[in-house]
């Protein structure tokens, strides 16, 4: 008995890889068969489909480009404009300032040079005076005998010099156009008369009736003289 049930065990062991080989193929089958099944199946990708949105958005991007390209020139045009105008405007505005600065500069020292100018004015008459009362003194009486009469004068000439130059600091100046035989101007002088000369040219001052005064560079009083006329 033990050795018919050894006998059965070994046959049994000796057929079961031949079953195992047997299965072996019908499971490659169905490995196989599996594995081949995906070959059928079609996988389609999403990528053209998105190139091809992508392509057609640019298309229709591309003529917005030079649209936008054109308005930001346009906007650069315009600004552009707008600096230059500013500018121009800065650069006048500049110019009409410094120019009110000049003017108001000028107005001030005229102010201030022309400030005496009425006091001036009356003071020229006490000066006239003075000089007249100088004048009246003939030069022939001016001798060692009548030695007074010459400390007299003496100081009012020296009054009459001190009072020039203070004058003078303030730009008050007396001048005489027959001293240096000027020619007539009418802007400066005043005809009195005209009286022929043969030995003077026609339109020179020969007499001062009355001396000139001019206050920093301004004629305050036009002097009075007579002019040679001899045509």
């Amino acid at each position: 008995m033990f050795q018919r049930a050894v006998f059965r065990a070994s046959r049994q062991a000796a057929r079961a890889p031949l079953r195992q080989h047997a299965a072996l193929p019908s499971i490659r089958q169905q490995l196989s068969g599996t594995r081949a099944a995906p070959t059928s199946i079609r996988w389609y990708s999403e990528q053209p489909a998105a190139a091809k949105e992508g392509d057609a958005a640019a298309t229709e991007a591309k003529p917005a480009e030079p649209a936008e390209a054109d308005q930001l020139k346009a906007q650069l045009e315009k600004k552009d404009k707008e600096i230059i105008d500013l500018k121009d405007k800065y650069l006048r505005s500049v110019a009409d300032f410094r120019n009110l600065q000049d003017r108001t500069k000028r107005e001030v020292q005229a102010a201030k040079d022309f400030a005496l100018q009425r006091f001036a004015r009356d003071l020229v008459e006490s000066v006239d005076n003075l000089d007249r009362a100088l004048t009246t003194v003939p030069a022939e009486k001016l001798n060692a005998d009548n030695n007074d009469l010459v400390l007299l004068h003496d100081g009012l000439k020296m009054t009459d010099n001190i009072l020039m130059q203070t004058l003078k600091k303030h730009g008050l100046e007396r001048f005489d156009p027959a001293v240096e035989g000027e020619k007539f101007d009418p802007n400066v002088h005043e005809a009195v008369f005209q009286t022929p000369q043969p030995d003077k040219e026609d339109g020179t001052v020969f007499h001062t009736q009355q001396k000139g005064f001019k206050l920093n560079g301004r004629v305050l009083r036009a002097a009075k003289v007579g002019v040679v006329k001899n045509a």
